[in-house]
């Protein structure tokens, strides 16, 4: 059953997918339209899951579930992973690459790119401890909330990217 993600408790369990690139008006809305048809009818062992999507700053698929009313299964995540890659397909974009980096421009734009690429632009000194980064790996909507998906690369898994070795400055 979908419901505004509001209305679910700090407690709800986060799944979060990047575009890798901005999607127009009527892509954004196909996607959303079709994960919240989706989680509508979602269900875990035949109970209803309570969840909600949102599209957060103008990239990411939030997909939370509140396990305090029934938890997800492992099935039930299979056919949320298979409902992506069909909108991928449907799209021409990437949803399901976690290899994928998200920051902040320089311009305020976001940005992804791969790993060994955000690497690199480190290593170039083009982004740094300071970069703001995005981290889709939050598990709850307490984070989301408090507003741990986007925060400096300093206080984030991302630290180890730009971080440099010992002896170069």
């Amino acid at each position: 059953m979908s419901v505004p993600l509001r209305e679910l408790p700090d407690t709800a369990r986060l799944w979060i997918y990047g575009t890798d690139r901005p999607l127009s008006d009527g892509e954004r809305e196909a996607l959303v339209g079709d994960l919240r048809a989706f989680v509508d009818a979602w269900t875990a062992h035949g109970a209803a899951l309570r969840a909600g999507v949102e599209w957060v700053e103008g990239r990411f698929a939030v997909i939370a579930v509140d396990e305090a009313s029934a938890p997800a299964s492992g099935c039930s995540i299979d056919a949320m992973v298979r409902r992506l890659a069909a909108l991928e397909a449907r799209l021409g974009c990437s949803l399901l690459d976690g290899t994928r980096v998200f920051y902040r421009g320089e311009s305020g734009e976001i940005v992804g790119c791969a790993r060994a690429a955000f690497r690199a632009r480190a290593a170039a000194g083009q982004v740094d401890d300071s970069t703001a980064v995005f981290d889709p790996t939050i598990e709850t909507l307490a984070e989301l909330r408090a507003g741990d998906l986007e925060r400096p690369a300093s206080r984030s898994w991302h630290r180890r990217l730009v971080a440099r070795p010992a002896g170069r400055s």
